[in-house]
């Protein structure tokens, strides 16, 4: 015969009641929370693998962060350069306008001035700002307005080359600024005359005219592999009087070949795709091509806006300079508006990239968090049934333990 005791009886009874409770507080907290997992404890593997998702869904939302501030710098910088090619096409027009041989003196004024508002509004454009208050082509000086005027009044980049970079996803990067110089300041120069000498350090007597770049691939394989930086174009003597004009590049000393061959003043000829004359010249006259310089915007407009004042078209020599100045202009102004619209294209492939790591994220934010939902989240109607059913159960357990506790064999006596 087993005997069982009345402290036996009253722990056994207490012990069951105290579990009934907690599976139904851990219910309660269940249907409250609305999560099926609250605690290691509630299923150790399920919880390991809910740490992991959350860790993964955290990582996935600073990469949407990331990709989100990338976007909208890129936007930012697209919409800008936008409004530079804007305000440089009207330039553009200005100085079609300005090579109107019947403009007077004061129209061409009238159009200098409006050349410094343009080019003023091409500089605020160029230190445009991001929502931290950082110039956006400044590189990685943030703090430095990306141009400035230097000491005469000229407008100079300040910034440096660096370009920020943005991580979007594990391994992925995308460019999020460049640098002013490269877009506004290296930019390929129409070829120009960039000095001249007569023989003694004085300017050559002679000038050039009708300077054109005709045949850009035939510059390319007149000098293939490298094309050089200068050109020499001077004027000599045939050996038996007469005015000859030769060219050689400055990098090999070599003479090149001119059709006509031999080219004469007064008269044009073409030369590895370039065309010109040498007009009033005198032996001994030495011009210098730039073939390969690089220019800046501001610089291409602040000379022309000098050349529009400083020069009166009094001579045939000062026409040609004048001519020059629009057409050389004309071609800067043109080269410029490509390389900003280049980088615009770079600058659509970046969104692109964005645009699809984007969607990719989301893709993978909406898989992870349903698997983690799945481990984690409560089937409310089950859980509700479950509590119905245990707080039955507890009712009743309570209900048996007062009757049982009553019992005694004194009440057999």
């Amino acid at each position: 015969m087993i005997r069982i005791s009345s402290q036996q009886i009253f722990s056994g009874g207490i012990n069951r009641m105290q579990d009934v409770n907690s599976n139904l507080v851990k219910t309660q907290e269940q249907i409250s929370t609305g999560k099926r997992v609250n605690r290691p404890s509630d299923d150790p593997v399920a919880a390991a693998r809910i740490l992991k998702l959350n860790q993964e869904v955290k990582r996935i939302e600073t990469y949407e962060r990331n990709a989100n501030l990338a976007d909208n710098r890129l936007k930012q910088q697209e919409s800008t350069l936008g409004s530079a090619v804007d305000i440089i096409q009207r330039i553009r027009e200005l100085t079609v306008q300005a090579g109107n041989g019947s403009l007077s003196a004061n129209d061409r004024r009238s159009i200098s001035a409006e050349l410094k508002e343009r080019l003023g509004q091409l500089a605020n454009v160029a230190n445009t700002r991001d929502a931290s208050g950082e110039y956006i082509f400044s590189g990685f000086q943030g703090s430095t307005p990306a141009f400035a005027k230097d000491e005469f009044g000229a407008w100079t980049y300040q910034g440096d080359e660096g370009q920020r970079v943005l991580e979007i996803d594990d391994g992925v990067t995308v460019p999020i600024s460049d640098h002013g110089k490269g877009i506004f300041v290296n930019v390929p120069a129409a070829v120009s005359v960039t000095g001249s000498d007569d023989g003694t350090g004085d300017p050559a007597t002679g000038y050039i005219s009708g300077l054109e770049l005709i045949a850009p691939q035939d510059l390319k394989d007149a000098f293939s592999p490298a094309v050089p930086d200068d050109l020499t174009v001077r004027v000599v003597d045939d050996g038996a009087g007469n005015l000859n004009i030769e060219v050689e590049d400055l990098r090999t000393n070599v003479l090149l070949t001119t059709q006509p061959s031999p080219a004469v003043p007064g008269e044009a000829f073409v030369v590895a795709g370039i065309r010109l004359s040498v007009n009033d010249a005198a032996l001994g006259d030495e011009f210098t091509l730039g073939i390969s310089d690089k220019q800046s915007i501001f610089g291409t407009i602040e000379k022309l806006i000098a050349g529009l004042e400083g020069i009166d078209k009094a001579t045939p020599k000062s026409s040609a300079e004048y001519d020059a100045l629009i057409a050389e202009s004309l071609a800067n102004l043109d080269n410029g508006q490509e390389s900003i619209i280049l980088k615009q294209t770079e600058l659509g492939g970046r969104m692109n990239a964005v645009e699809s790591t984007t969607a990719f994220l989301e893709d993978s934010g909406l898989y992870t968090k349903e698997i983690r939902s799945q481990l984690q989240d409560l089937d409310y109607a089950e859980a509700i049934s479950n509590l119905s059913f245990q707080s039955f159960v507890l009712q009743a357990a309570q209900q048996s333990f007062a009757q049982i506790s009553r019992l005694s064999l004194f009440d057999r006596l």
